[in-house]
């Protein structure tokens, strides 16, 4: 008897031991906060190589955003999002390293997303041997580089001390602007596209809006003059805070390397094309959305994804006398890298994130320039409904194509590459590669999550 009622005991302790658990889980906080990243100087402008000047003004702001989330249970993570092109490894690691030291926050805790506007500044050094750079314009850059750092690491520490009580929803709407860019040159290429429109809301305990996150996937290339803007991203978030006057939107850009706003280059479509996200957004707030519990777990790892053949000094020698000045320019880099290092790299250290937010919604950060094909293929094995991907995260190294696009080539497959000073592209193993470390970090993630 006495053995029953102490066994009884211990499953009671161990329920409200369980409850106590799982409802310190779910009592999330939030912290958000934003600062203008906007150049205060004429910059090199990042994105297009047909570019022969800096830039002539501002037409839009440009922020870095963060927000900090964190369940009961846990310590808070950071969602960072910058209107830029590109930011480069080196540079996420100088941030992440004064974020742990400053705010004992580990690598798996920060999360960035770059909306890839071609409408921003050069920073870093993405996409550098795509620029005609001067001494004097390379200053700017590194100026401009220093000062985004040290912004980037304050708007993460003022997210992390803004926390507070709030409730989490999810859900995704529908946009139908992004169009399969490769068709445009070859229309017997399949029209592959991602038009979801994964909706995070964020709300005080009294209901009101605190933060919306907005994804997408398609490039940020409906402008191209000399003005610095969001592109339709921008025009997007701004929309959504014009509605809900004292929230703060963030765009996370998705899975659309191959991807373009289709038609565009007019600022009146540019507009047009943030609203119809904003629009969709507010759907998606007027209808119910899915409650989001805890607890959060979140992983992060480099996988190494092999380069085909590497080029010999050689072949590379002969190239610098091709025709084409950016083959010219990749191999004088290359060359310069043999005579430092002593060889080339024949893998990348390739950066794959995951954050789970209980058992309904997983975001599945990857690098690089990721065609749409990874997005479709990630949400059929882990969860239409419960699967948000992103690319654009963590580091924007080179294009990362699925094995058709690779097999397909193009710049996508390929060509690329040489604007990144990579030296040469992927093997074909890339995309089963990059899936089969989402899928073990997916797994760890998701082990301990069972209400």
């Amino acid at each position: 008897m006495k053995n029953n009622i102490g066994n009884l005991l211990l499953v009671v302790l161990a329920v409200l031991f369980y409850n106590q658990a799982s409802g310190a889980a779910d009592a999330w906080k939030a912290g958000v906060a934003k600062v203008k990243i906007t150049p205060d100087e004429s910059i090199w402008m990042a994105g297009y190589s047909s570019r022969d000047k800096s830039s002539e003004g501002v037409r839009q702001d440009l922020f870095a955003k963060a927000l900090a989330l964190q369940d009961g249970a846990g310590k808070p993570s950071v969602l960072v999002t910058l209107d830029l092109v590109g930011i480069d490894r080196e540079m996420v690691d100088v941030i992440t390293q004064k974020c742990s030291k400053q705010f004992g926050i580990t690598r798996e805790q920060l999360l960035f997303n770059i909306s890839h506007t071609h409408s921003g500044p050069v920073a870093g050094t993405v996409l550098m041997p795509m620029y005609k750079l001067t001494p004097e314009r390379l200053e700017v850059v590194r100026r401009y580089s220093e000062g985004l750092i040290n912004k980037t690491v304050s708007v993460i520490g003022a997210s992390l001390k803004d926390l507070v009580p709030v409730t989490l929803q999810y859900k995704q709407g529908i946009a139908g602007f992004a169009a399969n860019r490769r068709r445009v040159s070859n229309r017997s290429l399949p029209q592959v596209v991602d038009h979801d429109v994964p909706v995070l809301k964020i709300c005080h305990t009294n209901g009101t809006l605190h933060t919306v996150v907005v994804g997408y996937s398609c490039h940020a290339t409906c402008l191209s003059d000399f003005m610095i803007n969001g592109d339709w991203p921008g025009y997007a978030q701004e929309e959504i805070e014009k509605a809900h006057p004292g929230t703060t939107a963030m765009f996370v850009q998705g899975c659309g390397a191959d991807c373009n706003p289709l038609p565009r280059r007019k600022v009146e479509l540019c507009m047009i094309y943030g609203k119809i996200i904003a629009a969709a957004v507010e759907e998606v707030l007027g209808r119910p959305m899915i409650p989001l519990n805890g607890p959060m777990k979140t992983a992060f790892e480099y996988v190494d994804v092999p380069f085909q053949t590497l080029p010999t000094r050689e072949e590379l020698e002969t190239r610098l006398k091709d025709k084409n000045e950016y083959k010219r320019i990749h191999a004088r880099y290359l060359l310069d890298t043999l005579d430092k290092e002593g060889k080339l790299p024949s893998c990348y250290p390739y950066p794959v994130q995951v954050w789970q937010f209980g058992p309904k919604l997983k975001l599945i950060a990857l690098a690089g320039e990721v065609v749409v094909d990874y997005s479709l293929r990630l949400k059929a094995q882990h969860g239409w409904d419960t699967t948000w991907v992103a690319g654009y995260s963590n580091d924007i190294l080179a294009y990362i194509p699925s094995l058709r696009v690779l097999k397909e080539g193009g710049y996508e497959g390929g060509e690329a590459m040489i604007y990144f000073g990579r030296p040469c592209p992927f093997t074909e193993a890339v995309e089963e590669i990059i899936v089969e470390k989402v899928d073990q970090l997916v797994k760890r993630t998701t082990a301990t999550v069972t209400h």
